[in-house]
Parts: structure tokens; sequence; C-alpha cells
């Protein structure tokens, strides 16, 4: 990027940070408490009757698995509901007639859903901690899946934002692709416990190996290897990163 195009990204991404901080109590502070209120609702029903990993349970399980589910969800929430919402109220024109390059918006847009996906996850984190204290096995997988799968997710708002031109068009992206991959992805039971069938169709869901690698950080054993997720995840998030900016250098639905 040239000076001019980084300095404009790095002006859109406090401008988009700030957008979702200014009302944090509604972008941040709901969602930890809607992950507490599932930590309550389902380790106090399946504590003492679930043991997913030998010796963990089930609550401590089910924290990374809400932390993820968080970080995830509203990564995807700040990009889209940006872009549509500049999109509605007209004001995306200012940002047309600036000299910013398709990169300059991809960092800028998804940089900023990162941020807000991992203050939201490190929030839950905090807080449901108490309930069942997870320990830290491998930190680095923790690390490295959080930031790969608040960054495939933030892309994957963008591209919502960009196809979607008003807020019911993006409500369907989400709650008929983004929620029931989140939910069927293992945050709440090991894809062990499925019946084969069901099985084998986790194994499809990118979103598994995203949670399964980083609740491998916590405990250290997981259902697949951590490389495998890896590999998994990262050829998702090159391939939703090259999606989105085609998009973004073609200009598509932001230039009439």
């Amino acid at each position: 990027m040239t000076a001019i195009s980084l300095e404009g990204a790095r002006t859109l991404f406090y401008k988009e940070v700030l957008r979702f901080w200014k009302v944090s109590f509604q972008t941040v502070a709901a969602p930890v408490l809607t992950a507490v209120l599932y930590l309550l609702i389902f380790g106090h029903v399946l504590e003492n009757r679930v043991e997913v990993f030998k010796g963990v349970g089930y609550t401590s399980f089910l924290v990374p698995g809400l932390v993820m589910m968080s970080v995830l969800q509203n990564a995807f929430a700040n990009s889209s509901s940006s872009l549509v919402q500049s999109k509605i109220t007209g004001n995306l024109v200012f940002l047309l007639v600036t000299p910013l390059s398709h990169w300059a918006w991809y960092v800028a847009y998804v940089g900023a859903s990162m941020v807000r996906g991992l203050v939201v996850g490190l929030g839950v984190f905090l807080v449901t901690a108490w309930f069942g204290p997870p320990s830290f096995a491998e930190p680095g997988w923790i690390i490295v899946f959080a930031a790969l799968g608040a960054g495939i997710l933030g892309t994957l708002g963008l591209i919502a934002g960009l196809w979607a031109d008003k807020f019911d068009q993006m409500a369907a992206f989400q709650n008929f692709i983004i929620m029931p991959m989140t939910f069927l992805s293992g945050v709440f039971y090991s894809v062990k416990s499925l019946p084969p069938f069901w099985y084998e169709v986790s194994h499809l869901n990118p979103f598994f190996y995203m949670i399964d690698g980083f609740r491998r950080g916590f405990f250290g054993v997981s259902d697949v290897s951590p490389w495998l997720s890896l590999g998994i995840v990262g050829v998702a998030f090159i391939a939703v990163a090259t999606l989105a900016l085609r998009l973004l250098a073609s200009g598509y639905k932001l230039r009439p």
C-alpha cells in the first residue's frame, strides 16, 4: 500500500474501532452476558452428566467453546453491520471519493472486526473462567486460532456487507449461514458423541476446526490434530480473503 493508503487505512480502522466502542454496552457487554447465560444453563444441567475429555468438567470444557463462539459472531457482526449501515445512511460515498485502495478497506474493516471479536472473547473468558477455570496446556494454539477465526469471520462479514443492501438481507446471511455453522461446530459438545453421519458432516464445517484447535490450547487434547485444523482454517482464510479483495477491487455493490 502507498503511504496515503496506509494512513487512510489507519484512520478508517480507528473510525471502525471507535464506532463499536462508543456503544460498548451493546457491542461488548451484551454478548458477554449472553455467553454467561449459556454457561449457567448448560453448565448447570450437564455438569454432572457429561464428561467430554477425561478429567475435564463439562463447565470447563464449555468455556473455550463459548469464548470462540463469541469471537466469531462478533467479528462477523462488526464488518457486516458497518457496511450495511453505511449503505443505508448514504455516507459510504465519503469513503468512495478517498484514494483508499481495496487493501486499505480490507485491512481497516477486518482489522477492526478482529479487535471487536477478540475484546468480546476476552470479556467472555474473564467472566466465565470464574465458573470453570480452564488450564493453558498449549497457549500458542489459543492465540493462533483466535486470530484466524476472527479474521475469517471479519472477512465473511465484509463479504456479507458488500452483498446485502438492507439489514434483513444481512440478518438472513447471519441467521441461515453463520449461526448454524457456529452452533454445529462443537461449541457445546464433542463431535465424537454424534452419530456417524453427523460426525462426518461436522468435519465439512470449517468452524469446527477453529473451535477444536482453539480448545486444544486449553486442554492439550482435541478431536482432530491441531495441525490439520490449522491447515484447513488457513486455507479457508486465504479463500475468503481473496474473494473479499476481488469484490472490493471491482467495486461490487459499492459503485453505481
